[in-house]
């Protein structure tokens, strides 16, 4: 067993994933930022709308 803070192999440490905008759930705008990769759960990520300054997660 190899120990560390290197991350290879680790899928909880990786920030690819999409990159495109998503859209707000309250306003529907694009116009939103990605300000970190994963939530709270591996298929979930956090997100902040700048057009109606609200904060939501995205599912996928």
């Amino acid at each position: 067993m190899r120990f560390g803070n290197s991350g290879a192999g680790d899928p909880s440490v990786g920030t690819s994933g999409d990159t495109e905008p998503a859209e707000c759930p309250y306003c529907g705008s694009t116009e939103t930022e990605r300000e970190h990769p994963k939530g709270p759960g591996l298929c979930r990520s956090m997100h902040y709308c700048t057009a109606c300054e609200e904060p939501f997660e995205k599912f996928g």
